[in-house]
């Protein structure tokens, strides 16, 4: 499938497109890449995405670990193939095992998740797919993380939704030779 919108270039952009452009490629990701090319086309609302997902990935109370994992969890909803691929070595770097992630990947929920991982696992599970959260996911995030990390988990949810969204309209390609990493799954 092609991509929906062409890359721009920074030549062509408006002043306020270039000036988002160069925070993020300025910023903490050291390159503009996934959402922010579509994103551009709204500058103001890839600034504020911009500062929210950096904030989300780099700030978040969460250990980079778990942050990755609800990310991964996102991405997986969403069937969000280059997200999926992004994070998926952000996951590893942060010590995630790749057999929890093979798993995830296939739509399970993975054996072997520590108390942490399984807490982070069911509240974004179920905020995903019961668009709510029981009261135990809630009770056990909360004794985890606290209140500011029960609200980053919400946080990271909502903003991977967004750049999920945004690349499987897009159709963000993958790099030329690499295969989609996530299965399809029967919904």
């Amino acid at each position: 499938m092609t991509q929906r919108f062409r890359k721009l270039a920074p030549e062509e952009m408006t002043d306020a497109q270039r000036a988002v452009y160069e925070a993020i490629a300025g910023g903490p990701r050291g390159g503009v890449r996934g959402p922010f090319n579509a994103l551009l086309r709204s500058p103001e609302l890839a600034d504020r995405a911009q500062k929210l997902g950096e904030h989300m990935r780099f700030h978040s109370s969460l250990a980079p670990r778990l942050n990755e994992l609800a990310i991964l969890i996102t991405a997986r909803y969403w069937s969000a193939q280059y997200e999926w691929y992004a994070h998926q070595k952000a996951g590893a770097k942060a010590g995630l095992k790749t057999g929890l992630m093979d798993e995830l990947a296939q739509g399970k929920r993975p054996a072997g998740m520590d108390a942490d991982e399984a807490a982070v696992y069911e509240f974004c599970t179920e905020l995903h797919e019961k668009k709510a959260v029981s009261d135990a996911a809630f009770t056990a995030a909360l004794a985890r993380f606290g209140e500011r990390g029960v609200v980053d988990l919400l946080g990271v949810s909502g903003y991977y939704t967004l750049v999920s969204m945004v690349l499987n309209v897009d159709r963000a390609p993958l790099p030329d030779g690499v295969p989609p990493p996530l299965p399809a799954l029967k919904r």
